[in-house]
């Protein structure tokens, strides 16, 4: 199985990262693109209009999140799971991320796309 492994620093409390990834209008104003979900375990979400779909498995309030994650062009019933994983570094926050379970020959493209379309949105969002 393919898998994708990032680490990313932000310069704020984890808390800050926690809800921009979980809270579907502070993921939109990071993104600038429609988005919508609120930040409970088991509840859905949609992202970059509706590119981006899945449920939170598990929320572990500033310190984990774990989402079954799809696209739209995936076949239907493919889900993959990506994990979140937030810890206190200094006065910022260390990020370690996981996405496993992605349709074969996607992962490259996947990569990249966590890093232009996650990582540096959220970085200006958060400073």
């Amino acid at each position: 199985m393919s898998t994708i492994h990032q680490e990313v620093s932000f310069a704020c409390a984890p808390r800050v990262v926690y809800e921009a990834i979980v809270d579907g209008r502070k993921f939109a104003a990071a993104t600038g693109a429609p988005a919508s979900g609120d930040g409970v375990e088991g509840g859905a979400f949609a992202c970059f209009g509706g590119h981006i779909t899945g449920r939170h498995v598990e929320l572990v309030p500033d310190t984990r999140v774990i989402q079954a994650w799809r696209a739209k062009t995936w076949p239907a019933g493919v889900y993959s799971i990506v994990r979140f994983e937030l810890a206190a570094e200094g006065t910022g926050t260390k990020l370690v991320f996981d996405h496993a379970g992605f349709p074969d020959g996607t992962g490259d493209h996947l990569a990249q796309g966590w890093h232009s379309n996650y990582w540096e949105n959220l970085a200006k969002l958060v400073g």
